[in-house]
This record gives structure tokens, sequence and C-alpha cells, in this order.
């Protein structure tokens, strides 16, 4: 209810504490008696860094360099959100600002086929899919045709970006739980044309915090990370080869809106032999480094590297490792 001094000026709406004590009571015993759980994904481990999964009212950032597997990251999470967990009524809207939507139902039906990309397209060497492995993209393609998934192809404003998510907070998520995806944040565009791309994320940033205190909201955005990690200081001194929140374009707007900051890095591609001062293996591996984690430890997670068929696959005997900066 909107408050008003005794000038009539506005002022922000407050509550008493005692409000606030109920519902975080309410919600611990929710979480307690399973009423309320995360939206898992199929990795164990950050499941349980990331108390089970997908919170709601949290705001997630991806990030990595080009060709570090984020967008394939995000991919399998919008896939796991919907395979993973049936007994939620969920809402997916992705605004897919760098890869056409259907290029992502390809990277989909990659996983789902265990074939790449080139293979799916026919531009392999090995020559073009046979029938019956036509048949079989026809019979997957029927499947996620009935995902709750929403695509928004066509770059838009801040704005736009608010007014959307407003759109389905009141009417195709209402009363679900609506799982907004940006990809990526720097293909967002201005008010107007006099913006600078600072003054851009900054505004994303405000718009994402309220959208994610709505009802079921979960934000999930992709950032880029700038040119820093490249460097050949950087590579050539073992002590600086992990992420930091200074790596991230647009670092302090983008750290202080999220609740998580993970960063997935693949040191082979930078040429690195030994990675980091703990000495971890390269060859065919991914890293997850959990920068910022509001209610947890930050981590540091071992994958295999199988982006070739849009898959990350857990290490199972590793343990996460501390993440430091």
């Amino acid at each position: 209810m909107e408050q008003r001094s005794n000038n009539t000026e506005k002022i922000l709406q407050y509550r008493h504490i005692s409000s606030a004590t109920s519902e975080i009571v309410d919600y611990i015993y929710s979480r307690k008696n399973n009423l309320i759980r995360s939206l898992a994904t199929r990795w164990k481990k950050f499941n349980a860094i990331t108390m089970g999964g997908i919170e709601p009212n949290a705001i997630y950032t991806i990030a990595g360099i080009s060709g570090s597997g984020k967008s394939s990251f995000v991919n399998t999470l919008e896939t796991d959100l919907v395979d993973l967990n049936t007994n939620e009524d969920i809402i997916v809207l992705s605004f897919s600002f760098e890869m056409l939507s259907s290029k992502q139902i390809g990277r989909k039906l990659s996983y789902k086929m265990k074939r790449t990309t080139a293979e799916l397209y026919s531009a392999a060497e090995g020559g073009v899919i046979s029938d019956e492995e036509m048949n079989t993209v026809k019979k997957e393609a029927e499947k996620i045709k009935d995902y709750p998934v929403y695509y928004v192809d066509t770059p838009g404003s801040v704005a736009e970006i608010d007014n959307t998510i407003k759109f389905f907070q009141n009417t195709i998520a209402k009363g679900k739980w609506l799982v907004a995806i940006i990809d990526h944040t720097l293909l967002v565009q201005g008010n107007n044309n006099s913006e600078s791309e600072r003054a851009i994320i900054v505004d994303l940033e405000k718009v994402l915090i309220k959208a994610k205190k709505v009802d079921k909201t979960s934000i999930i955005q992709i950032s880029q990370m700038n040119r820093n990690i490249e460097s050949p200081e950087r590579i050539n001194n073992p002590s600086l080869h992990y992420p930091q929140r200074s790596d991230l374009s647009s670092s302090d707007a983008v750290f202080q809106a999220s609740d998580y900051v993970i960063i997935i890095h693949r040191p082979e591609i930078l040429g690195i032999l030994s990675y980091g001062y703990m000495n971890l293996q390269v060859k065919n591996m991914v890293y997850i480094h959990f920068v910022k984690n509001r209610d947890g430890k930050l981590k540091i997670l071992k994958f295999i590297n199988d982006l070739a068929h849009n898959n990350l696959i857990e290490d199972n005997e590793a343990e996460p490792i501390s993440q430091t900066e």
C-alpha cells in the first residue's frame, strides 16, 4: 500500500520488521518441508553450492571469454529446468539476442542425440545424416515443441526488456515460476542513442533487481569478460590464472546486482598447460568459478568438456575447490 506524508509527497512503501520476520520463518519452514525447492540442474555439485539449483528471487550471472561455453551452459540449464523439474509450473522467457532461437533448439537436439551440430546440419566430413536420424530429429523436436519456453530474438532496449518481463509476470507466467534468461547483456540496447555501454548495463541491472523480487522470478544473465585474463602477464603467471570479479565487463554494476557470479573458463584455449597455483589439469577440462555466492562459499567446480554435444560432464571424483581472488 502506498504511503503518503501530510504534504501529499509520495514516499517509499514500508513495512514493519514483524512482517519480514514472518516471511522468512515461513520460507525456512517451506524449505524444510519441501514446499519450496530450487530448480534442479543435472550437476549435483552445482546444486549443492547454489542451495539446490536455481532459486526464486535471485540473479545468476554467467560469464566467460569467447569460446568458453557459457551460452551452451545456459542452454543446458534452460533444458534442465523443464526436464528435471516436472513438479514445478515453470515459464522460461529467453532473450536470445546473440543466437537465433532455432539454433538454440539445434543445440538441444545436439545434446539429446549425442551428435555435434555440424553433424546434425549435414556439414561434417561424414556427410548428410541418415533418414533414420532425421526421423529421430523429428521425434525429439516434437517433445521440445511442448516446452514452456518463449524466445525473444530481436535485441531490445532496457525499457523494452523491462516491459516484456512485466508482461509475462502479469499474464503468461502469472502464478507460475518465471525464469528470465538474457543472452547477453552487452547486446542490450540503450533507451536512446547517446547512452554509454556502462550506463545501459547499470540501467539493466536496476531493472533486473526489481524484476527478481516479483512473485517467483529467477534471472539468468550472460555477461562478457574483458580481455585482461587473456594478457600475457596473466597467462604466464599461475597465481593470476583464475578469473576475478574485475574480469567482468562493467564489473561493479553486474557484480553488485548478482546473487551468484559464475565464471566458466577453459584455460586450454589460452594455451595454458597447467592451470593456476594448484596445477589443475587443462586438457579437455572446463572450470566453473563461483566468484560471488551471496549465501555460501566461493568454489571451483571441475567439468569434463563435452561442449561438442552441448554438455558439460561433472567430474564426480573431484571435490569442489576453494576459490580465492
